[in-house]
C-alpha cells in the first residue's frame, strides 16, 4: 500500500512524498496514522535548517530518515491504530516517536499503547508531557517551594502544569497575554514579563530567547538554578552573568529529553517514562493545547505558517 510522508526539502519547504512501507517485518508492526503533533519549537529550527552541524547527529529522532538540514525526514509525536502486528498491539491505538507519515511500520517495542482513557489529540501531547516530566526530575522539586517557568509555549506550560502537582506556588511568565487563559485552564497563574514575583529557588527557562533567559535569573532566589529547556538551535545567546548570577551563586543547568535524569535512572527505561507521560495526558484540562489541526495532505501549503504562528501550541496534522 503507498503512503505519504513529510520531508523538509530545503529552507522553509517541505513536500509530500509517496513510500512503500510494504509488509511489516520480523518484530515490527504497520500502523495507519490518526494524528500527530508538530513540535513548533524544535520543527521550526529544522524547517529553516538551523540545526548545528555539531548536533546533526545527536539530535535525529529515533525513526528518522535522511539528514539535516535537507532533505530529512522528521517529527516524533505520531498516533496510529495498528493494521498489522503482535497480538497485543492488534487493532489498538499506539504512541510512536515516528514522522509525519500516513502509514508506517515500526518496532512494535517502540510503539506504547495509548490508555483507553487518554483522547487520541491528548496522546499526541506525549513527549513535550515526557520532557516536562523529565525537566522536573533534574530539578529535584521539593514540595512547598517557588516556582516559575519563563515561556508560555507547550513546554513552558506542561512544564508548569507538572511542577504545579508537586509545588502549590507555580507561576507561569509569557509575553503573549493569550496565554493567561490557557495557564489558568491548567489551574496556573499567569504574569507578563515584569510583574512576576522572584526569589524562586527553581525557574525553569522554555523562552528559546535571550531575554527569556535573563528574566529567569532575575526570578531566582539565593543559590537557586534555572533549568534551560530551550533548544536554542545555531542562534548566538547572550546572557548576562555581570548581574547577579555570580553574588547570588546561580546554577544554570540544562534538561533534554533524551536522556533520563539522574535521579531516576535506577529503575525509569525511557520506556517507562514514556507511559508515565501518556498516562499523565488522560487530564481533560490539556485539550486547549492541541485545539487546532489541519489535514495532512494540505501541509505542504500550510506549515510555515503554522511555525510561525505564535498563538499555535501543539498543532496536530489530521491523517483520517
Amino acid at each position: 500500500m503507498t503512503a505519504l510522508a513529510l520531508w523538509t526539502i530545503g529552507p522553509g519547504e517541505v513536500e509530500l512524498r509517496p513510500v512503500e512501507p510494504g509488509p511489516p517485518g520480523a518484530g515490527q508492526a504497520q500502523a495507519q496514522a490518526l494524528v500527530s503533533g508538530i513540535s513548533r519549537g524544535t520543527e521550526n529550527l529544522v524547517f529553516h535548517g538551523q540545526v548545528p552541524p555539531s548536533e546533526r547527529e545527536r539530535m535525529r529522532c529515533p525513526l528518522q530518515e535522511g539528514a539535516f538540514p535537507y532533505p530529512v525526514k522528521y517529527g516524533y509525536a505520531m498516533v496510529a491504530v495498528v493494521t498489522e502486528g503482535p497480538a497485543e498491539l492488534a487493532g489498538r491505538r499506539v504512541f510512536g516517536l515516528h514522522p509525519h507519515q500516513s502509514l508506517f511500520n515500526a518496532p512494535a517495542s517502540m510503539l506504547v499503547p495509548v490508555p483507553d482513557e487518554v483522547s487520541t489529540q491528548r496522546a499526541a501531547l506525549a513527549p513535550q508531557v515526557e520532557t516536562a516530566l523529565n525537566a522536573t526530575w533534574d530539578a529535584g522539586l521539593q514540595p512547598g517551594e517557588r516556582v516559575a517557568v519563563v515561556g508560555g509555549g507547550v513546554i513552558g506550560l506542561l512544564t508548569a502544569w507538572v511542577a504545579a502537582r508537586t509545588c502549590a506556588d507555580v507561576l507561569l511568565i509569557d509575553v503573549n497575554p493569550a496565554r493567561r487563559a490557557v495557564a489558568e485552564a491548567l489551574g496556573l497563574r499567569f504574569a507578563l514579563p515584569g510583574e512576576g514575583d522572584g526569589e524562586r529557588r527553581t525557574v525553569f527557562h522554555a523562552s528559546a530567547s535571550s531575554a527569556g533567559l535573563n528574566l529567569a535569573l532575575s526570578l531566582c532566589a539565593f543559590e537557586g538554578q534555572v533549568i534551560e529547556l530551550s533548544w536554542f538551535g545555531d542562534k548566538p545567546v547572550a546572557v548576562d552573568l555581570g548581574g547577579a548570577f555570580h553574588s547570588q551563586r546561580l546554577t544554570l543547568k540544562a534538561s533534554q529529553v533524551g536522556s533520563v535524569a539522574p535521579s531516576h535512572r535506577q529503575g525509569w527505561s525511557h520506556g517507562r517514562r514514556l507511559a508515565e507521560a501518556l498516562a499523565l495526558c488522560a487530564d481533560p484540562r490539556l485539550d486547549p493545547l492541541v485545539a487546532s489541526e489541519t489535514p495532512f495532505a494540505e501541509m505542504p501549503s500550510r506549515m510555515g505558517a503554522i511555525l510561525a504562528d505564535p498563538d499555535t501550541l501543539c498543532h496536530l496534522i489530521r491523517y483520517r
